[in-house]
């Protein structure tokens, strides 16, 4: 797996790439609960190159977004590969996060 993070004035952008799994998950955490606890609370996550994620990367996901709400932001997906799209619609997970086709329109949504 494979994190990058942009910050911008208002959000940060954080783009995964590969497999998000129980091997992978606590990485994913940790640079999610970094930009929270800096106060960067508005989150774009761009996961268009993610080939895998499991039930331990739907709990991040969800962690997360209980996390920024609770400090007043937002948790927002950036063109979900077709596998994580599928994925949080068989958990019911789908209905907790705004989909936006590309980055530029998540940032913009803020």
């Amino acid at each position: 797996m494979d994190i990058k993070v942009k910050k911008y004035k208002r959000v940060s952008v954080v783009t995964v790439a590969g497999r998000i799994d129980g091997a992978t998950s606590g990485d994913f955490e940790n640079e999610l609960n970094t930009l929270t606890e800096a106060g960067r609370v508005n989150l774009v996550l761009d996961l268009g190159a993610v080939e895998f994620i499991s039930s331990a990367g739907l709990r991040v996901l969800v962690t997360t977004r209980k996390a920024v709400k609770g400090a007043g932001g937002e948790v927002r997906l950036a063109q979900p590969s077709v596998q994580v799209v599928e994925t949080l619609e068989i958990a019911g997970l789908d209905v907790l996060f705004e989909v936006f086709p590309n980055r530029e329109a998540a940032i913009a949504a803020y």
